[in-house]
């Protein structure tokens, strides 16, 4: 434990009320020694009472190193490169404000890191629902679904023993892959991620999937939400080509080719949109599931669609 590395968390955020406390006290109880972790929360101007809960959690942890820094551009990759800029860090662990994670969490990420030799570690989500709708349940469902979520492994529960993938949940870093590849790609709102691992891997970077590294996610909780956040997505997965040479992964135009593929495409969809359906139903034992997970699979497949449609429009304008 003497040997440790001192870690940087960095956590962008920004009107995150209802999640900020959650997530700190989370990374407050790590077991990870607290004189070798410092927290950088990278504040987007928020207008709700996110900084106010941050600065009673730093009175009760006086211990702890935690400090607040302004984003004044409010958007993501603005944030994580704050964060890193202002990190003391030899390691460099990106966190996410709507999240929670296990007690083990950043230990687990540095003995894998240094196990195998990884560039970047990371973990599983468990998608858990903000509310006890049936809405929501089965909006969790669909985003950890491989209908849902494609072959994005972190998503799905992945169980099956290390894996390594071409991306991950947050991220655990050495700070000499920002020396040597730069920093988040700040022209992308959001993607800075996909993008950033992409980069990581095409310089000879290994990124390590753990599946006993957890962490519970809270996804959007009602379809509206849940169809905004997707339409976002979908513009940023077709956007970015307008700053950045490399593609994402061809899981992220799938739904560009369902929509501008109707009216054919429908038949099919429906046919596999029902199978992932009836099976979602067996397994969790409730058949109202059957006749709602088709519709929450239809928003977000149809939102991430629409969205990269929009995308593309934009890209060529």
């Amino acid at each position: 434990m003497e040997n440790l590395p001192l870690v940087s968390v960095i956590i962008p955020c920004r009107n995150e009320a209802k999640f900020i406390a959650n997530c700190l006290e989370s990374i407050l109880k790590q077991s990870y020694p607290k004189d070798k972790m410092e927290i950088l929360v990278i504040d987007g101007m928020s207008g709700d009472k996110t900084r106010e809960i941050i600065e009673k959690l730093k009175a009760k942890n006086e211990k702890l190193k935690i400090k607040v820094l302004d984003n004044p551009k409010k958007f993501t990759p603005f944030a994580l490169n704050i964060g890193i800029k202002n990190s003391k860090g030899e390691i460099i662990i990106r966190l996410d404000a709507h999240a929670t994670y296990i007690k083990d969490y950043i230990l687990k990420c540095i003995k894998y890191l240094k196990e195998y030799n990884a560039d970047n570690v990371g973990g599983v989500w468990k998608i858990m629902p903000r509310e006890t709708t049936l809405i929501n349940k089965s909006i969790c469902l669909a985003s950890s679904s491989v209908f849902g979520a494609g072959n994005a492994y972190y998503r799905m529960g992945y169980s099956k023993g290390l894996k390594w993938v071409d991306t991950v949940f947050g991220g655990c870093y050495r700070r000499e892959v920002f020396d040597k590849i730069g920093l988040f790609n700040e022209n992308l709102v959001r993607s800075q991620d996909m993008e950033f691992n992409l980069r990581l891997k095409k310089a000879g970077g290994k990124i390590l999937l753990v599946p006993n590294i957890v962490s519970y996610y809270y996804p959007k909780s009602n379809l509206k939400d849940f169809f905004l956040h997707n339409f976002e997505d979908g513009v940023w997965a077709i956007y970015p080509l307008k700053f950045v040479k490399a593609p994402l992964r061809l899981r992220h135009y799938i739904p560009l080719f369902f929509v501008l593929t109707l009216p054919l495409s429908i038949w099919p969809y429906i046919l596999v949109s029902l199978f992932f359906s009836f099976k979602i139903t067996l397994i969790k034992k409730d058949v109202r599931l059957f006749f709602v997970m088709p519709l929450v699979f239809s928003v977000r497949h149809f939102g991430y669609g629409l969205g990269s449609v929009w995308g593309l429009i934009k890209l060529i304008i």
